[in-house]
């Protein structure tokens, strides 16, 4: 099965022999692909597979990119991620190309085989601590990124990652905008830090816990900035507003879904009258706010002002189908996309 999995011919999407860089599918499901290829690099390392034997480089030469160079962990030498470059033929013929990347930095996520769990797992300890900036796997991506931008502009990077690696691109993607580039990202499956609440069908009591909870969070904010003096007139989002990253999301994946309401209640509040209170408690999560308390940096990830979201309500088999990067590049997906921005 995982051979099947890995291999390009079997579980690819052939069917994409062209791309038009102007379409949305087209451009998920490339990225998509290249976040794959990462998987299959380091799978290849792990079962030690060299010559005729590799199974990563079809994951990108099918869309005319090559590997420019693998991104190393210094801790246990695994590949994370890659830098790809767009290479296509000269007799290539699409008018669309001017919206293709010339490269993509792409992140795998959490690969449960012996050679890497242990590090995976403890960065997706990190993550929900939300102390995933400070490990030396994000210096690396941070640094692989600025130095791609500083050469080659921010409009000519894609940024690309799958769960862990969705992270670790939302953490390089914000970084990056924080300094005024905003770099067009493809987030699949982005771990959002709280309790799923999503999954709860009754639509008033999803709605009231959220309410809830943004009033809370929103007390405590002003609460504790009242014992460390910040003027609350600032608004930290303004400058990340303007990057629109692409999230992929699937309601039955527990560990995303809830990015769905995360955006639906920001709506909603506004139209109830009650934007002032979201406005605070969209920007802070609980958990963040207890960790200052005690005097401990958090970076929150998942709080982000804009974004263009895509849902999968077509049907999935189980949890492992819904948070799995396959499903983004499947014939016919019934998706549901929705732009949302800060205002």
């Amino acid at each position: 099965m995982d051979f099947e999995r890995e291999t390009f011919h079997l579980s690819g999407p052939l069917h994409l022999t062209y791309v038009l860089w102007d379409n949305p599918y087209h451009r998920m499901s490339v990225a998509a692909s290249l976040v794959q290829g990462v998987y299959i690099l380091e799978r290849d390392r792990q079962e030690k597979r060299e010559g005729s034997n590799v199974l990563a480089p079809p994951w990108w030469t099918f869309f005319h990119f090559q590997l420019l160079r693998p991104l190393i962990d210094d801790v246990d030498s695994s590949i994370f991620g890659a830098i790809y470059e767009f290479k296509p033929p000269s007799s290539q013929n699409n008018d669309t190309l001017d919206r293709s990347p010339r490269y993509v930095i792409a992140f795998r996520g959490t690969l449960t085989k012996s050679d890497s769990v242990s590090r995976d797992i403890a960065l997706d300890i990190h993550l929900i601590r939300q102390g995933l900036h400070q490990t030396s796997r994000s210096d690396i991506a941070i640094r692989a990124v600025r130095n791609m931008i500083a050469t080659v502009g921010d409009s000519n990077v894609w940024l690309a990652g799958h769960s862990l690696g969705s992270a670790m691109a939302m953490l390089t993607g914000k970084t990056m905008a924080k300094s005024s580039m905003f770099v067009e990202s493809f987030l699949f499956n982005p771990p959002f830090v709280s309790a799923p609440i999503e999954r709860i069908k009754d639509e008033k009591v999803k709605h009231g816990i959220r309410f809830a909870g943004s009033v809370i969070t929103a007390g405590l904010t002003i609460a504790m900035h009242a014992k460390q003096p910040k003027d609350l007139s600032v608004d930290p989002f303004a400058a990340l507003a303007v990057w629109v990253p692409c999230l992929f999301v699937n309601p039955s994946d527990h560990i995303c879904s809830e990015y769905i309401g995360y955006f639906e209640h920001r709506r909603k509040m506004d139209e109830i009258g009650a934007g002032v209170i979201e406005r605070l408690a969209t920007q802070n999560s609980l958990g963040g706010l207890l960790m200052s308390a005690f005097g401990k940096e958090s970076e929150p990830l998942h709080l982000i002002p804009s974004a263009s979201l895509t849902v999968n309500i077509g049907p999935t088999h189980d949890f492992k189908d819904a948070h799995g990067i396959h499903q983004w590049w499947k014939p016919h997906l019934r998706l549901e996309r929705k732009l949302y921005t800060y205002k």
